[in-house]
Protein backbone atom coordinates (compact mmCIF):
# COMPACT_ATOMS: atom_id res chain seq x y z
CA UNK A 1 0.00 0.00 0.00
CA UNK A 2 1.29 3.61 -0.55
CA UNK A 3 2.86 5.45 2.25
CA UNK A 4 -0.07 8.25 2.38
CA UNK A 5 1.77 10.62 4.45
CA UNK A 6 4.87 10.61 1.40
CA UNK A 7 2.17 10.67 -1.35
CA UNK A 8 0.03 13.65 0.68
CA UNK A 9 3.50 15.77 1.09
CA UNK A 10 4.67 14.87 -2.78
CA UNK A 11 1.40 16.85 -3.95
CA UNK A 12 1.28 18.67 -1.35
CA UNK A 13 -2.18 18.77 0.40
CA UNK A 14 -3.52 20.16 3.46
CA UNK A 15 -5.46 17.44 4.88
CA UNK A 16 -7.06 14.19 3.58
CA UNK A 17 -10.09 12.86 5.38
CA UNK A 18 -10.51 8.49 5.77
CA UNK A 19 -14.43 8.38 5.90
CA UNK A 20 -16.42 4.61 6.64
CA UNK A 21 -19.82 3.87 8.41
CA UNK A 22 -20.39 0.62 8.33
CA UNK A 23 -23.95 1.22 8.51
CA UNK A 24 -24.39 2.18 4.99
CA UNK A 25 -21.62 0.67 3.38
CA UNK A 26 -19.56 4.07 3.16
CA UNK A 27 -15.71 4.06 2.17
CA UNK A 28 -14.83 7.15 1.06
CA UNK A 29 -12.06 10.01 0.70
CA UNK A 30 -11.75 13.72 1.14
CA UNK A 31 -8.82 15.24 -0.36
CA UNK A 32 -8.24 19.21 0.76
CA UNK A 33 -5.33 20.20 -1.41
CA UNK A 34 -4.99 24.41 -0.44
CA UNK A 35 -7.69 26.73 0.68
CA UNK A 36 -5.18 30.05 0.55
CA UNK A 37 -7.48 31.42 -1.63
CA UNK A 38 -10.65 30.19 -0.16
CA UNK A 39 -12.94 27.59 1.01
CA UNK A 40 -11.88 23.83 -1.04
CA UNK A 41 -14.80 22.87 -3.56
CA UNK A 42 -14.90 19.79 -5.52
CA UNK A 43 -17.57 17.38 -6.71
CA UNK A 44 -17.76 13.66 -5.46
CA UNK A 45 -16.83 10.94 -7.50
CA UNK A 46 -18.56 7.43 -7.17
CA UNK A 47 -16.20 4.79 -8.28
CA UNK A 48 -16.08 0.75 -8.51
CA UNK A 49 -11.75 1.13 -7.89
CA UNK A 50 -9.76 -1.61 -8.27
CA UNK A 51 -7.87 -0.68 -4.95
CA UNK A 52 -7.39 2.00 -1.96
CA UNK A 53 -4.22 3.18 -4.06
CA UNK A 54 -6.46 3.89 -7.08
CA UNK A 55 -9.02 5.95 -5.00
CA UNK A 56 -6.01 7.29 -2.94
CA UNK A 57 -4.24 8.47 -6.46
CA UNK A 58 -7.66 9.71 -8.33
CA UNK A 59 -8.80 11.65 -4.97
CA UNK A 60 -5.06 13.24 -4.61
CA UNK A 61 -4.59 14.32 -8.25
CA UNK A 62 -7.96 15.66 -8.90
CA UNK A 63 -8.38 17.81 -5.50
CA UNK A 64 -4.91 19.50 -6.78
CA UNK A 65 -6.39 20.32 -10.13
CA UNK A 66 -9.06 22.01 -8.46
CA UNK A 67 -6.77 24.19 -7.06
CA UNK A 68 -4.93 25.14 -9.84
CA UNK A 69 -8.54 25.54 -11.57
CA UNK A 70 -9.78 28.09 -9.25
CA UNK A 71 -6.68 29.75 -8.98
CA UNK A 72 -6.15 30.02 -12.88
CA UNK A 73 -9.78 31.13 -13.24
CA UNK A 74 -9.47 33.72 -10.56
CA UNK A 75 -12.33 32.15 -7.70
CA UNK A 76 -12.24 32.55 -4.50
CA UNK A 77 -11.90 29.05 -4.04
CA UNK A 78 -9.72 26.20 -3.15
CA UNK A 79 -8.98 23.01 -4.81
CA UNK A 80 -11.15 19.76 -2.43
CA UNK A 81 -12.40 16.39 -3.89
CA UNK A 82 -13.84 13.36 -3.29
CA UNK A 83 -14.50 9.70 -3.87
CA UNK A 84 -16.61 6.82 -2.66
CA UNK A 85 -15.25 3.97 -3.41
CA UNK A 86 -18.29 2.00 -5.09
CA UNK A 87 -21.00 1.26 -7.84
CA UNK A 88 -23.35 4.07 -8.09
CA UNK A 89 -25.47 1.70 -10.09
CA UNK A 90 -25.72 -0.92 -7.31
CA UNK A 91 -24.39 0.23 -3.83
CA UNK A 92 -25.55 4.00 -4.21
CA UNK A 93 -28.20 4.46 -1.29
CA UNK A 94 -29.72 7.35 0.58
CA UNK A 95 -28.26 6.50 3.80
CA UNK A 96 -24.91 5.91 1.74
CA UNK A 97 -24.91 9.56 1.06
CA UNK A 98 -26.33 10.80 4.49
CA UNK A 99 -23.38 9.20 5.80
CA UNK A 100 -20.94 11.03 3.47
CA UNK A 101 -22.53 14.32 4.00
CA UNK A 102 -21.98 13.76 7.86
CA UNK A 103 -18.48 13.60 6.95
CA UNK A 104 -18.51 16.55 5.06
CA UNK A 105 -20.66 18.46 7.72
CA UNK A 106 -17.59 17.67 9.82
CA UNK A 107 -15.35 19.74 8.13
CA UNK A 108 -17.28 22.69 9.17
CA UNK A 109 -17.07 24.74 5.70
CA UNK A 110 -13.43 23.82 4.79
CA UNK A 111 -14.93 21.37 1.99
CA UNK A 112 -17.51 22.43 -0.14
CA UNK A 113 -19.02 19.43 -2.30
CA UNK A 114 -20.42 19.49 -5.72
CA UNK A 115 -21.39 16.25 -8.11
CA UNK A 116 -19.43 14.19 -10.72
CA UNK A 117 -19.32 11.12 -11.80
CA UNK A 118 -22.01 8.32 -10.37
CA UNK A 119 -23.42 11.28 -8.59
CA UNK A 120 -26.28 13.50 -9.29
CA UNK A 121 -28.10 17.04 -8.49
CA UNK A 122 -30.53 14.85 -6.55
CA UNK A 123 -27.61 13.26 -4.66
CA UNK A 124 -26.46 16.86 -3.50
CA UNK A 125 -30.29 17.50 -2.21
CA UNK A 126 -29.84 14.33 -0.41
CA UNK A 127 -26.62 15.75 0.94
CA UNK A 128 -27.82 19.31 1.76
CA UNK A 129 -30.63 17.94 4.03
CA UNK A 130 -27.67 17.27 6.53
CA UNK A 131 -24.89 19.58 5.62
CA UNK A 132 -25.32 23.10 3.71
CA UNK A 133 -21.81 22.58 2.25
CA UNK A 134 -22.45 21.76 -0.81
CA UNK A 135 -23.26 23.38 -4.44
CA UNK A 136 -24.30 22.54 -7.58
CA UNK A 137 -27.86 21.69 -6.12
CA UNK A 138 -31.37 21.80 -7.80
CA UNK A 139 -32.62 25.05 -9.92
CA UNK A 140 -35.68 24.84 -8.11
CA UNK A 141 -34.32 26.10 -5.17
CA UNK A 142 -32.01 28.66 -6.06
CA UNK A 143 -29.11 26.39 -7.11
CA UNK A 144 -27.03 26.18 -10.38
CA UNK A 145 -28.38 22.55 -11.39
CA UNK A 146 -26.45 19.94 -13.76
CA UNK A 147 -22.59 21.79 -14.17
CA UNK A 148 -22.32 20.00 -17.28
CA UNK A 149 -23.99 22.32 -20.03
CA UNK A 150 -21.70 24.66 -18.46
CA UNK A 151 -19.07 22.89 -18.72
CA UNK A 152 -19.61 21.56 -22.01
CA UNK A 153 -20.07 25.51 -22.83
CA UNK A 154 -16.28 26.72 -21.16
CA UNK A 155 -14.54 23.95 -23.54
CA UNK A 156 -16.19 25.13 -26.43
CA UNK A 157 -15.15 28.51 -26.19
CA UNK A 158 -11.50 27.68 -24.98
CA UNK A 159 -11.63 25.32 -28.18
CA UNK A 160 -12.11 28.34 -30.47
CA UNK A 161 -8.99 29.82 -29.01
CA UNK A 162 -7.22 26.88 -30.03
CA UNK A 163 -8.49 27.20 -33.40
CA UNK A 164 -7.50 30.49 -33.62
CA UNK A 165 -4.03 29.75 -32.46
CA UNK A 166 -3.58 26.92 -35.05
CA UNK A 167 -4.98 28.19 -37.93
CA UNK A 168 -5.31 31.51 -37.86
CA UNK A 169 -9.92 31.49 -37.45
CA UNK A 170 -12.16 30.46 -34.31
CA UNK A 171 -14.89 28.80 -36.77
CA UNK A 172 -15.76 25.27 -36.83
CA UNK A 173 -16.98 24.87 -39.82
CA UNK A 174 -15.52 22.00 -41.73
CA UNK A 175 -13.08 21.22 -38.54
CA UNK A 176 -13.27 17.73 -37.80
CA UNK A 177 -13.37 17.20 -33.63
CA UNK A 178 -12.97 13.36 -32.47
CA UNK A 179 -15.29 13.06 -29.05
CA UNK A 180 -13.89 10.15 -26.65
CA UNK A 181 -16.85 10.23 -23.99
CA UNK A 182 -20.46 11.06 -24.28
CA UNK A 183 -21.91 11.04 -20.87
CA UNK A 184 -23.49 14.96 -19.98
CA UNK A 185 -20.55 16.92 -20.85
CA UNK A 186 -19.17 15.56 -24.15
CA UNK A 187 -22.72 14.94 -25.16
CA UNK A 188 -23.60 18.76 -24.80
CA UNK A 189 -20.40 19.78 -26.07
CA UNK A 190 -21.26 16.98 -28.95
CA UNK A 191 -24.44 19.49 -29.83
CA UNK A 192 -22.78 23.11 -29.50
CA UNK A 193 -20.02 21.74 -32.05
CA UNK A 194 -22.52 20.46 -34.44
CA UNK A 195 -24.67 23.66 -34.33
CA UNK A 196 -21.16 24.90 -34.95
CA UNK A 197 -20.34 23.00 -38.13
CA UNK A 198 -18.09 20.92 -36.78
CA UNK A 199 -18.03 17.32 -38.35
CA UNK A 200 -17.94 15.03 -35.58
CA UNK A 201 -16.67 11.72 -35.23
CA UNK A 202 -17.52 10.24 -31.31
CA UNK A 203 -16.68 7.36 -29.10
CA UNK A 204 -18.28 5.74 -26.10
CA UNK A 205 -18.88 2.72 -23.79
CA UNK A 206 -22.45 3.12 -24.68
CA UNK A 207 -24.10 2.11 -27.56
CA UNK A 208 -27.53 4.17 -26.69
CA UNK A 209 -25.05 7.17 -26.88
CA UNK A 210 -22.99 6.87 -30.02
CA UNK A 211 -26.81 5.70 -31.65
CA UNK A 212 -28.39 9.50 -30.13
CA UNK A 213 -25.02 11.02 -31.98
CA UNK A 214 -25.43 9.75 -35.30
CA UNK A 215 -28.83 10.23 -35.31
CA UNK A 216 -28.97 13.90 -34.00
CA UNK A 217 -24.93 15.16 -35.37
CA UNK A 218 -24.21 12.91 -38.10
CA UNK A 219 -21.46 11.54 -36.42
CA UNK A 220 -18.90 9.28 -37.28
CA UNK A 221 -18.21 5.99 -34.84
CA UNK A 222 -15.52 5.07 -33.82
CA UNK A 223 -14.62 1.63 -31.68
CA UNK A 224 -12.58 1.67 -28.79
CA UNK A 225 -8.59 2.75 -29.16
CA UNK A 226 -9.31 3.78 -32.33
CA UNK A 227 -9.96 7.12 -31.58
CA UNK A 228 -6.86 8.01 -31.54
CA UNK A 229 -6.27 7.63 -34.58
CA UNK A 230 -8.62 9.51 -36.24
CA UNK A 231 -7.47 11.96 -39.21
CA UNK A 232 -8.61 14.79 -36.96
CA UNK A 233 -8.13 19.04 -36.20
CA UNK A 234 -9.07 18.17 -32.44
CA UNK A 235 -9.58 15.44 -30.45
CA UNK A 236 -10.95 15.98 -27.40
CA UNK A 237 -11.12 13.65 -24.30
CA UNK A 238 -14.28 13.66 -22.26
CA UNK A 239 -13.77 10.49 -20.40
CA UNK A 240 -11.86 9.51 -17.47
CA UNK A 241 -8.04 11.06 -17.27
CA UNK A 242 -4.56 9.79 -17.91
CA UNK A 243 -5.37 8.74 -21.55
CA UNK A 244 -2.81 10.92 -22.79
CA UNK A 245 0.51 8.82 -22.25
CA UNK A 246 3.48 7.43 -23.73
CA UNK A 247 1.90 4.81 -25.51
CA UNK A 248 -1.34 7.22 -26.74
CA UNK A 249 0.38 9.94 -28.21
CA UNK A 250 2.19 7.37 -30.40
CA UNK A 251 -0.91 6.92 -32.32
CA UNK A 252 -2.63 10.53 -32.34
CA UNK A 253 -3.13 12.38 -35.62
CA UNK A 254 -4.25 15.64 -34.44
CA UNK A 255 -3.79 19.30 -34.64
CA UNK A 256 -5.01 19.96 -30.72
CA UNK A 257 -6.37 17.96 -28.18
CA UNK A 258 -8.91 19.86 -25.72
CA UNK A 259 -11.50 18.06 -24.34
CA UNK A 260 -13.15 18.06 -20.75
CA UNK A 261 -11.96 15.50 -19.18
CA UNK A 262 -9.60 15.89 -15.50
CA UNK A 263 -6.33 14.58 -15.16
CA UNK A 264 -5.37 13.72 -19.31
CA UNK A 265 -2.28 13.86 -19.33
CA UNK A 266 -0.46 10.90 -17.01
CA UNK A 267 2.70 12.95 -16.78
CA UNK A 268 3.23 16.47 -17.04
CA UNK A 269 6.30 15.29 -19.10
CA UNK A 270 3.58 13.84 -21.90
CA UNK A 271 3.30 17.84 -22.49
CA UNK A 272 6.69 18.56 -23.97
CA UNK A 273 6.98 15.79 -25.96
CA UNK A 274 3.14 16.91 -27.72
CA UNK A 275 5.08 19.99 -28.14
CA UNK A 276 7.91 18.45 -29.80
CA UNK A 277 4.72 16.78 -31.69
CA UNK A 278 3.51 20.11 -32.74
CA UNK A 279 -0.02 19.35 -30.93
CA UNK A 280 -1.57 22.00 -29.16
CA UNK A 281 -2.29 20.88 -25.67
CA UNK A 282 -5.35 22.60 -24.08
CA UNK A 283 -4.73 22.69 -20.40
CA UNK A 284 -7.91 20.38 -19.06
CA UNK A 285 -8.34 22.78 -16.20
CA UNK A 286 -8.17 25.83 -17.95
CA UNK A 287 -10.92 24.13 -20.43
CA UNK A 288 -12.88 22.77 -18.08
CA UNK A 289 -13.34 25.41 -15.60
CA UNK A 290 -16.76 26.10 -16.70
CA UNK A 291 -18.63 24.44 -14.51
CA UNK A 292 -16.89 25.30 -11.40
CA UNK A 293 -17.17 28.61 -12.48
CA UNK A 294 -21.30 28.09 -12.85
CA UNK A 295 -21.10 26.96 -9.45
CA UNK A 296 -18.92 29.49 -7.96
CA UNK A 297 -21.56 31.70 -9.18
CA UNK A 298 -24.25 30.33 -7.14
CA UNK A 299 -22.51 30.70 -4.01
CA UNK A 300 -23.22 34.64 -4.95
CA UNK A 301 -26.86 34.43 -5.93
CA UNK A 302 -27.31 32.32 -9.03
CA UNK A 303 -27.49 33.84 -12.33
CA UNK A 304 -27.14 32.40 -15.41
CA UNK A 305 -26.25 34.96 -17.90
CA UNK A 306 -23.70 36.49 -15.47
CA UNK A 307 -22.24 32.53 -15.19
CA UNK A 308 -22.23 31.94 -18.46
CA UNK A 309 -20.71 35.73 -19.29
CA UNK A 310 -17.45 34.77 -17.05
CA UNK A 311 -17.50 30.96 -18.05
CA UNK A 312 -16.87 32.75 -21.98
CA UNK A 313 -13.64 33.93 -20.73
CA UNK A 314 -12.18 30.93 -20.88
CA UNK A 315 -11.17 31.52 -24.47
CA UNK A 316 -8.71 34.78 -23.26
CA UNK A 317 -7.56 32.66 -20.60
CA UNK A 318 -6.90 29.97 -22.68
CA UNK A 319 -4.91 32.34 -25.24
CA UNK A 320 -3.01 33.95 -22.21
CA UNK A 321 -1.74 30.42 -21.71
CA UNK A 322 -0.28 30.30 -25.30
CA UNK A 323 1.43 33.42 -25.36
CA UNK A 324 3.25 32.77 -21.47
CA UNK A 325 3.81 29.23 -23.23
CA UNK A 326 5.69 30.78 -26.71
CA UNK A 327 7.18 33.96 -24.40
CA UNK A 328 9.01 31.26 -22.46
CA UNK A 329 9.28 28.60 -24.73
CA UNK A 330 7.91 26.00 -22.33
CA UNK A 331 4.60 23.57 -22.79
CA UNK A 332 1.29 24.67 -22.71
CA UNK A 333 0.72 22.67 -19.26
CA UNK A 334 3.79 24.30 -17.86
CA UNK A 335 2.46 27.45 -18.67
CA UNK A 336 -1.02 27.17 -17.18
CA UNK A 337 0.81 25.84 -13.83
CA UNK A 338 2.92 28.86 -13.76
CA UNK A 339 -0.26 30.68 -14.05
CA UNK A 340 -2.08 28.94 -11.51
CA UNK A 341 0.99 29.53 -8.59
CA UNK A 342 1.75 32.87 -9.43
CA UNK A 343 -1.91 33.77 -8.18
CA UNK A 344 -1.47 31.12 -5.14
CA UNK A 345 1.66 32.65 -3.82
CA UNK A 346 0.65 36.03 -4.51
CA UNK A 347 -2.03 35.23 -1.89
CA UNK A 348 -0.34 33.40 0.30
CA UNK A 349 2.24 36.30 0.46
CA UNK A 350 0.01 38.74 1.44
CA UNK A 351 0.16 40.77 4.62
Amino acid sequence: MTNIFEQIQVEGHEQVLICSDPASGLRALIAIHNTTLGPALGGCRMWPYDSFDDALSDVLRLSRAMSYKAAVSDLPLGGGKSVIWGDADKEKTPALLEAFARQVESLAGRYIVAEDVGITVDDIETMRCITPHVAGHALAHGGSGDPSPATAHGVFSGMRACLEEVYGDASFKGKRVAIQGLGKVGSALAKLLHEAGATLYVSDMDPERVAHAIRDYGADPIHGHEVYRVDCDVFSPCALGGIINERSIESLSCKIIAGAANNQLKTLGVADELTNRNILYAPDYVLNAGGLINIAQELKGYGQEQAYEKISKIYDRMKGVFILAKKESISTAAAAERLAELRLYAKSTDV
